[in-house]
């Protein structure tokens, strides 16, 4: 096992533990022990994980991981002591694929470590295309962005990946689950019904009806379908 992870936490004796577990179960560790040296570790020494602390100085972990998932797929994993269900809705919505709340135990941490670059290799694509397109809708895969009949199309990172899975899927039924794992990293800890609402959101801003949608449609009973 080579993989390596860059761990972003400035209470160090935490970062050190949290090293030293890792190093033990075989993998390589970096620190940086504030949120500009650990987004300038990310881009440039492009690790296989990013374990990524909330409440950082210099720059704290909601710009990390908003600028880092904006042009890095790395898995981000938050690791933070504020457990309110909104703070894991917004970290999730950054881009963060994972979200554990201090205090917690090495194993479990080990165990969602492994299960995130499980999930990055069976997603990973090699030969992914650098542009998607269909008709006027088009995806910028490298550049994370997206235009509609030629202008910018806001997208937050979550629909941006959700269209993106779809769109690679293209005419494939995706059920929930499978947007679920391919998406969000799993279901065991998000409510299915976040599948739901995301198409909701894309439809509002890709479809000219959203009320009777064209593109993602709706397989009943199983899940959703992108269609030219």
């Amino acid at each position: 096992m080579n993989e390596r992870i860059l761990i972003v936490e400035d209470e160090v004796a935490m970062a050190e533990a949290i090293a030293y577990a890792l190093k033990r179960e075989g993998f390589q560790v970096r620190i940086a022990t504030d949120g500009q040296e650990g987004l300038r570790m990310a881009l440039t020494e492009k690790p296989d994980l990013v374990i990524l602390d909330l409440m950082l100085p210099k720059l704290d972990g909601w710009e990390v991981c908003r600028t880092l998932r904006a042009k890095s797929p790395v898995p981000i994993l938050i690791l933070t002591a504020r457990g309110e269900e909104h703070d894991k809705v917004i970290g999730l919505e950054l881009g963060a694929d994972d979200y554990v709340v201090k205090p917690f135990s090495m194993r479990e941490l080990i165990a969602r470590v492994r299960a995130l670059l499980r999930r990055a290799k069976m997603t990973a694509m090699p030969e992914e295309p650098e542009i998607l397109q269909s008709g006027n809708l088009t995806l910028y895969i490298a550049e994370h962005r997206a235009e509609l009949n030629g202008k910018e199309l806001p997208l937050a990172p979550k629909e941006f990946a959700l269209l993106k899975v779809l769109m690679l899927n293209k005419g494939r039924a995706m059920s929930r689950d499978q947007l679920l794992e391919l998406v969000w990293g799993g279901k065991e800890f998000i409510d299915p019904h976040t599948v739901d609402v995301h198409v909701h959101w894309l439809r509002e801003k890709i479809e000219p009806d959203p009320k009777n949608p064209r593109r993602i449609v709706t397989v009943r009973g199983v899940g959703y379908r992108f269609v030219e």
